[in-house]
């Protein structure tokens, strides 16, 4: 990892903190508004980004039509997040429910394929995995208390912001072909 992209992830993390705090803050008629919002730019933020590394370099990969798909598919879900904010709460709770859940079990995967293949960060992969899913669980506890299911949203975020944090500072392995 170069210093340039060390330093994009810590700012990326500094910034998700900074925002799960800001959400806190905000007061409790707002907060759907602005997760929705949040949400919606995030995932059209990844989904044209995705969309672009097809477009420039992605189309000349092997299996570079995967990134094209899931770009569309991102910005699909962003369109959709975006149209949310006339919807019940309750929907909206179980699409951040669903989110989480789904990147749970994604994360927990990943991390035992690494397992199984290379050596490397596994265990904070499952644990990010697990939390994860720990999170979906607890907001589908908490579902008729809308207002902590979005503290649990906000505990998430301040999470992944840590680890985006922890994972800049990691070494990371080079891997020489003689």
């Amino acid at each position: 990892m170069t210093l340039f992209q060390r330093i994009r992830k810590i700012l990326l993390g500094i910034t998700m903190i900074l925002a799960a705090i800001l959400f806190m803050m905000v007061s409790d008629d707002d907060k759907y508004d602005v997760v929705i919002a949040v949400l919606a730019l995030g995932l059209a933020v990844q989904g044209i980004k995705d969309i672009v590394f097809y477009f420039t370099m992605a189309k000349h990969m092997v299996g570079g039509k995967i990134i094209l798909y899931q770009g569309v598919i991102v910005l699909d879900f962003a369109l959709f997040t975006g149209s949310l904010a006339n919807v019940p709460k309750v929907y909206i709770l179980l699409y951040l429910v669903g989110i989480h859940a789904f990147s749970g079990v994604v994360e927990t995967l990943r991390a035992m394929e690494a397992r199984r293949t290379v050596e490397g960060p596994w265990k904070m992969k499952l644990v990010h995995g697990i939390v994860n899913f720990a999170l979906a669980l607890m907001c589908i506890i908490y579902i008729r208390h809308t207002n902590t299911a979005i503290t649990i949203y906000c505990l998430g975020l301040i999470y992944s912001g840590v680890i985006h944090i922890i994972s800049a500072f990691r070494r990371t392995a080079f891997i020489l072909i003689d």
